[in-house]
Order: C-alpha cells, then sequence, then structure tokens
C-alpha cells in the first residue's frame, strides 16, 4: 500500500531545498552585484590613486628603497626637461644615502616618506605603523629640513586600518594610476609604451629610482608628455587639499562650489 503521507513529506523536504538554493543563489548574485560591491568599495578607505583635473596637469613620482645608482643621473634628467617631481624614500635609505637626500631637496623635488623599514604594514598594528611613520619622517627631516605630509604603502599594500593611522598623523596616502613596471626589469620601449598609452589628466605615475631602464627610458617620457601638453609637477601641487571625496576607483574629485 502507497504511503501518501510519506510522499508528501519527501516532496516538501524537496520544495524546502530548492527554496533555499534559489534563495542563496539571490543573496550570492546580489553579493557579487558590480552594483553592490561599487556602493561598499566608496565606503572603503583609500589612498589617492588620481586626481581629476580639468588642465593637462600629471604627476611623476619615484619610490626609493634600495638601490641608489641612477639617482643623480635621474635628477639631471628631470633638470634638463624643468621637471619637479616626488620621490618616495624609505627611512632606511635616507640614512645610508644622506647625501641623494639632500641633492633631492636642492633639486626641488618633494622627499616624501615611504615608510622606515619597508614593511608589510596591513600586518602591523595601528601603534606599529605609527611609530614607524614617526621614526622615517624624522630621518627625512634630517636630510631636507621638511616633515614629509605623503606616504605612499609599502609594496602598495593596505587596508582600512593602515589608512585611518596614516590620514590620524596628518599625512595623505597616495597610490598610483599608471604603473611603468620599470621594477620588472622591462625594457625602455616598454616602459615607454606602458605609460604613455595610460596618462590622462590627474595621473599619477610609479618608476622606481633604481630600475634598470627608467633612465634610458624617462628622456622619451618627457618629451612626448610635454609635447602633449601635459605639466608635469609634484604630487602635493596634483591633489586638491580640502573639499573633496575619493571615488571607489581612488579618484579623488573636488566637492562642486557651495
Amino acid at each position: 500500500m502507497i504511503d501518501l503521507r510519506a510522499i508528501v513529506r519527501r516532496h516538501q523536504k524537496l520544495f524546502t531545498a530548492i527554496v533555499t538554493a534559489l534563495a542563496a543563489g539571490v543573496i550570492l548574485w546580489t553579493v557579487n552585484s558590480p552594483a553592490i560591491v561599487g556602493a561598499s568599495a566608496t565606503e572603503r578607505h583609500l589612498p589617492i590613486y588620481s586626481v581629476e583635473r580639468q588642465d593637462k596637469k600629471i604627476a611623476i613620482s619615484f619610490d626609493a628603497a634600495w638601490g641608489n645608482e641612477d639617482t643623480g643621473t635621474l635628477i639631471n634628467i628631470l633638470s634638463s626637461y624643468g621637471v619637479k617631481t616626488t620621490f618616495f624614500v624609505v627611512g632606511d635609505w635616507a640614512e645610508k644615502y644622506p647625501e641623494s637626500v639632500h641633492a633631492l631637496h636642492e633639486a626641488g623635488h618633494e622627499v616624501m616618506s615611504h615608510s622606515s623599514h619597508h614593511s608589510h604594514f596591513s600586518m602591523m598594528s595601528a601603534d606599529e605603523i605609527a611609530a614607524d611613520l614617526r621614526e622615517a619622517n624624522r630621518k627625512i627631516f634630517a636630510g631636507t629640513g621638511v616633515e614629509p605630509t605623503l606616504f605612499r604603502c609599502p609594496y602598495g599594500e593596505y587596508d582600512d586600518h593602515v589608512i585611518q593611522t596614516v590620514k590620524s598623523l596628518g599625512m595623505t596616502p597616495i597610490q598610483w594610476s599608471v604603473d611603468s613596471l620599470d621594477w620588472k626589469g622591462i625594457s625602455a620601449d616598454e616602459i615607454y609604451e606602458r605609460v604613455i598609452k595610460r596618462v590622462e589628466p590627474g595621473s599619477i605615475v610609479l618608476f622606481h629610482n633604481a630600475a634598470e631602464h627608467t633612465p634610458e627610458a624617462l628622456p622619451r617620457i618627457l618629451e612626448k608628455l610635454q609635447a602633449e601638453g601635459y605639466t608635469i609637477v609634484p604630487i602635493s601641487e596634483l591633489i586638491w587639499e580640502e573639499e573633496y571625496h575619493i571615488d571607489h576607483t581612488g579618484k579623488q574629485i573636488p566637492l562642486p562650489a557651495a
């Protein structure tokens, strides 16, 4: 004899399983929806990757953490094109090469912080980060007489607590929107093509002071950018100091005038 009640119970279980699976699917789609992800991303604490500008201003920057063979050459190249830039230097590097820190400052370039020891900040506590930043600033100040106001995270790594800690010290965290990839040892032609194809008004370009082919690529890049009407300025002259917000892509956007 057929047990109708047993059949009904089995069907109820199957129906419940189907409804549960569908609900889970809807939740998963909602969480991964571009619109939802974009909305949540705007709530994150981000460094400045680029800047919304109506003029054709951009900034190029150099990270200095280890080698120092080409710093003088870079200073000479930049000087020959009348360009001032921002160098993010590690405190240990500043201690090891004080003459280069002084030379950068004397040439009119910004010397800003890239941490004291190039540690992984996302693995450090807020107190450890703050201590590292203060130590780096002291080392850089010793060579320039200027307290750094901008900071670039080592390895480009950050999370909310890193950015909040940097800002709590009155410093502005800076990322980049154009990576030359010069640190990979790619050719001068490849560096040139990567940068020129990606630059737009408000871009921040990343180079390194000790990359093998950057001194070879840099003159062509500067010539091309200037020929296209770009004005290259230090980062502090590119970013907005107040009345702005940062969108989910890291672009700094000035608020409309009241």
